[in-house]
């Protein structure tokens, strides 16, 4: 992971969860494939968590620079999973 954030995001250390988007925003041919997440369960609270928070980001949140949207939306969505 830590190879991962390195080579991707120039963060030299591993972190929880990393989203990389496949087709981008171009129009779908088809069903549209948003790309693949990779969580660290060794650097993960909570699994279930991780997924929420990769997808979000493979829907185009970013919680680096929006105003809280996407933390926000992230814990709506975990309170309906408990």
């Amino acid at each position: 992971m830590r190879e991962l954030n390195r080579s991707h995001r120039a963060h030299d250390g591993p972190t929880d969860v990393l989203s990389f988007p496949v087709d981008e925003a171009g129009a779908a041919v088809g069903p549209r494939e948003l790309g693949d997440v990779v969580i660290c369960p060794e650097h993960t609270h909570d699994l279930r968590e991780a997924v929420v928070h990769g997808v979000l980001h493979l829907c185009g949140y970013d919680h680096e620079s929006d105003a809280g949207e996407m933390l926000t939306l992230q814990d709506r969505i975990m309170a309906g999973l408990r």
